[in-house]
């Protein structure tokens, strides 16, 4: 009978966990939730993944991060930047028709960054990394 009650109390007490969790992610604001998607995201008017997972990998390292993690089969590169600080950023490149989206999610020490700066950083370079390379190609 002992274990059953104990049984009960250990259930309740991760059930518990699991609802804060939950209402964790529902108390975010959706608005907010889409301007930083805003900002993690841009489109690029390419077809060719390979150049821009190389773009992507370049502009991080331009920028001072250090490559964790690359694959160029999940379109996924992993870098972190160590000055004085722990920012992490992962990159996705995804294939959409005749372009290319690229999101940007950054991450200081283990919480999210909403500060639209790194990002800004990050697309700027990128941009212009993008448009050399489809001027040398030609």
């Amino acid at each position: 009978m002992k274990k059953y009650i104990l049984l009960l109390i250990c259930v309740c007490f991760l059930g518990g966990c699991v609802a804060s969790a939950r209402q964790g992610v529902m108390d975010t604001n959706g608005e907010s939730q889409v301007k930083i998607r805003q900002m993690q995201t841009r489109y690029f008017d390419s077809t060719d993944k390979k150049t821009t997972m190389d773009s992507a990998i370049a502009t991080l390292q331009d920028l001072g991060f250090i490559i964790d993690k690359a694959s160029f089969d999940l379109g996924s590169v992993s870098a972190t930047k160590l000055k004085g600080y722990s920012l992490r950023m992962t990159v996705n490149v995804m294939p959409r028709g005749q372009r290319m989206i690229v999101r940007a999610n950054a991450q200081y020490n283990i919480q999210a960054v909403t500060d639209p700066e790194p990002y800004q950083q990050f697309f700027d370079a990128l941009s212009k990394s993008m448009f050399l390379q489809a001027h040398l190609d030609e």
